[in-house]
């Protein structure tokens, strides 16, 4: 029997297959844009939601090349959003190689021999990629009768991540970005939880509801079952995500923890620790919150400091919390291979280490 490592590293390889495809690739051009295009998507990313997208719909019996295809989609897709992120929160690493805009700031420095110019062309660079590979997600999507996809079912995948899910992560983007600009004690938990449910769960969701519809055809209690088992996985996945920030290992993350802190950020972590904070305790964090050149030693200080108040170890629990919450929207499903697999894929949503 094929271990979780073994199901997911096969989702994987045949995601990085349908995109190697020169066949089913838009005609990126200059060469370096398209150097950009791919630098993420090849440079092994966990494949979670293509693999939540492909196992709703084995849970529900449908083909499976279909839903890899809407998998590498939904893949290309969650790219286009971490290199406009990457830009936006100006991180250097991405999947322990350069982000994509430090990519192409050193190509412009290689090519053009930019000096002081060279960090906006790369920023440029980067945006243009990522809007690159939302259209190349679409084109994608737009394939899938050629599978034997009924073209109704692949319409509606379309509007669903075009008008809806599109729209909800720009929103969480947008929101994640206002936040550190509020004080940290007016921000409520509602605050927070709504933005993440906007930024990371709602294409979670939108993987469970289009594998099964994919399977089904239609939409029905099974497929709105699964469409919000991946809303409370994608929640507990970034609660987790929340936590290695703070306490992962950098190695395994491939970029510095800790970044959190010194961009601002309103994480539930910081929330949870303010409200129980004294005065000093306060003072002390605000010395690394939103300060960019907070030392090493500052972060690790104040990270000491959230262990102690609980904030961390009360996130882990929530985060549990809503696997449990998720878990039990399978209950309806009959049980078979591929809602045994969503199962073991949520579980490591709060066990996983980068």
């Amino acid at each position: 029997m094929k271990t979780l490592s073994h199901e997911l590293q096969s989702v994987a390889e045949a995601v990085a297959e349908i995109i190697r495809d020169e066949s089913l690739q838009p005609a990126f051009a200059p060469p370096q844009l398209r150097q950009a295009v791919l630098a993420y998507p090849l440079t092994g990313g966990k494949a979670l939601r293509p693999a939540l997208l492909a196992w709703a719909g084995r849970a529900l019996g449908g083909p499976l090349p279909a839903a890899l295809r809407a998998g590498a989609a939904v893949e290309l897709y969650h790219t286009y959003t971490l290199v406009h992120d990457d830009v936006i929160d100006r991180d250097g690493l991405r999947r322990g190689h350069p982000s994509a805009h430090a990519l192409m700031e050193e190509e412009g420095r290689r090519q053009f021999g930019l000096s002081h110019e060279a960090a906006h062309y790369g920023l440029s660079m980067a945006i243009l990629a990522g809007d690159c590979q939302q259209s190349w997600a679409v084109a994608l999507l737009a394939t899938l009768p050629e599978l034997g996809a009924d073209p109704r079912v692949t319409l509606r995948l379309i509007n669903q991540l075009q008008r809806v899910v599109g729209p909800a992560i720009v929103e969480g983007e947008a929101r994640d970005i206002q936040l550190p600009f509020l004080p940290v004690a007016v921000v409520s938990e509602a605050d927070i939880l709504h933005m993440m449910r906007t930024k990371t769960s709602a294409l979670f969701s939108y993987c469970g509801w289009a594998g099964g519809l994919l399977a089904r055809g239609q939409e029905d209690a099974e497929v709105r079952a699964l469409a919000e088992f991946g809303e409370r996985a994608g929640t507990a996945f970034q609660l987790q995500d929340d936590v290695l920030g703070l306490v992962g290992s950098e190695e395994k993350m491939g970029k510095p923890v800790g970044n959190d802190l010194r961009e601002g950020k309103r994480t539930l972590i910081i929330a949870l620790a303010w409200a129980r904070a004294t005065e000093a305790e306060r003072a002390q964090l605000s010395t690394v919150l939103g300060h960019a050149d907070a030392s090493h030693e500052e972060i690790a200080a104040a990270t000491a400091l959230l262990r102690r108040l609980g904030a961390i170890a009360d996130i882990q629990t929530m985060a549990a919390h809503y696997l449990q919450d998720a878990l039990r929207y399978l209950d309806i499903l009959t049980d078979n291979a591929g809602v045994r697999l969503l199962r073991e894929l949520a579980g490591t949503m709060v066990k996983r280490e980068k």
